[in-house]
């Protein structure tokens, strides 16, 4: 009975998302035909579809680019993230002082600073690394302080009172209550990432799905623009369906709350 669960749950989801598609392609090609609008203003879909093929190879190269990009960014906001939650929850002083500037950090437009690190840092892959980083950090570090602070205090106490150590409760209590709230964290950062990167290369770059969205932008190529926007679009939905994979595979009480 189980094996037939999976593939009717998998329907029920690529269904509606299969028949929204049908709808946004049909009313899109079907506004192109009847207004007659300049190819470089909206392409029509097949013309979308074409430079997808055709640029495949450059499309391919940037993507890879990017990716490298995100996953080092993710990467780093991921581990400051867990790291400064840790630290605010057990630390008034740090609370106090690094929780500001954990707000203070998304208040500030990001293409504000995007400029400033390319002057620091150069064209390079460093400033697109810290910008997907800064962008990450933000959604990690609330998640892992909430979901720390989610624990029963009830059980923490009791386990204090038979003299546990900090780190023990901190095993045992604090880190299995902050999995879900990490991993909600985690899915979210990791589409940042991907804007962070993009953001970046919009700046300053020589290599990337952003800089190719510049490029042809500025050369009317709009159908390459467009081609560049899905590619991103199908990154993202790929990576937070493997972060959520990952999660399920790491931590299958998850899957089955969800379930329930």
């Amino acid at each position: 009975m189980s094996s037939f669960v999976a593939p009717r749950r998998l329907g029920a989801v690529i269904a509606p998302v299969l028949l929204l598609l049908i709808v946004v392609i049909g009313g899109w090609w079907l506004y192109v035909w009847l207004s007659h609008i300049n190819r470089v203003i909206l392409p029509a879909p097949n013309e979308v579809a074409s430079a997808l093929w055709t640029n495949r190879s450059t499309l391919w190269s940037d993507l890879l680019v990017t990716l490298r990009e995100v996953v080092y960014g993710f990467g780093s906001g991921f581990l400051l993230g867990v790291v400064s939650g840790v630290l605010i929850v057990y630390s008034r002083i740090l609370e106090r002082t690094l929780y500001p500037v954990i707000i203070a950090s998304q208040v500030i437009p990001i293409f504000a600073l995007a400029p400033l690190l390319i002057i620091w840092f150069g064209f390079g892959i460093a400033p697109k690394v810290i910008i997907a980083a800064l962008i990450v950090y933000f959604p990690i570090a609330v998640n892992m302080v909430e979901g720390l602070r989610s624990a029963d205090q009830g059980i923490i106490d009791v386990m204090r009172s038979f003299g546990s150590s900090e780190w023990r409760i901190f095993r045992s209590i604090r880190l299995p209550s902050s999995i879900p709230s990490l991993l909600v964290g985690t899915q979210v950062g990791v589409t940042f990432a991907v804007i962070g990167a993009v953001i970046a290369e919009w700046v300053g770059a020589s290599a990337g799905l952003g800089y190719r969205m510049v490029t042809a932008n500025s050369q009317s190529e709009t159908d390459l623009v467009f081609a560049a926007i899905i590619t991103l679009a199908v990154v993202g939905v790929a990576l937070f369906v493997l972060v959520r994979v990952i999660g399920d595979l790491a931590f299958p009480w998850q899957r089955k709350q969800r379930a329930d």
